[in-house]
């Protein structure tokens, strides 16, 4: 039986999305989204990494593939995307995972946050950026525009390790592929959190294309 949700449950507190950053909405829908990493330059040359989920890909037009996504104005990556106008998002498969979550905690001011987390960095090709080589897809990006703690920016090139072309040697889905963010799915009527990790994409059953 479905039930329906028009105000926060009371089984989520308000402090807990504060501490969190999250609507009571993400929490309840549980709505997964694709985990990678903008990374840029602060101003003293450092390198800047932030671990982002929560955004929105769309294509608008033949050239045109825009990423959408919240952007705390008080951070280093928000700064960062204002001053130099760029940035490269990094998907990493689930085996270097680990060591993007080690940039949350080498985000100091000083940090060269790429290489403290134990990954590398590489200059990017088209923007004033660096990427993360362990990271099977780079997509360099410039700034389009922001609204209301959103920001969006612009793919100007994409590199991709030759080895997830094909969905039979590493790919883009499963294990060695894509990972998604599961926003703690919880229960509304009871607040309890069920654990998850990263998520991956596993093919369904084949359903013919039919319109009519």
């Amino acid at each position: 039986m479905k039930q329906e949700f028009s105000a926060r449950p009371a089984a989520i507190s308000e402090q807990y999305c504060k501490d969190c950053y999250c609507s009571w909405q993400g929490f309840v829908t549980g709505m997964p989204s694709l985990v990678f990493v903008v990374t840029g330059w602060k101003k003293n040359g450092n390198e800047n990494a932030c671990l982002q989920s929560w955004a929105s890909f769309l294509n608008d037009g033949p050239d045109g593939f825009v990423c959408v996504m919240p952007a705390n104005k008080g951070g280093h990556m928000y700064k960062s995307l204002k001053r130099t106008r760029a940035c490269v998002l990094n998907f990493p498969s689930n085996g270097v995972y680990g060591r993007c979550v080690k940039t949350i905690g080498n985000n100091q001011w000083e940090a060269d946050e790429i290489t403290a987390a134990g990954l590398t960095a590489e200059p990017a090709s088209k923007v004033n950026a660096p990427r993360i080589k362990e990271c099977f897809l780079n997509i360099e990006c410039k700034f389009l525009w922001e609204h209301k703690g959103l920001v969006a920016v612009k793919a100007v090139n994409i590199c991709m390790d030759s080895g997830h072309y094909d969905q039979s040697r590493l790919g883009r889905y499963g294990k060695t592929g894509y990972l998604y963010q599961i926003d703690q799915a919880t229960n509304p009527e009871t607040g309890e959190i069920a654990p998850f990790g990263p998520g991956i994409i596993e093919q369904g059953d084949p359903v013919p294309w039919e319109t009519k």
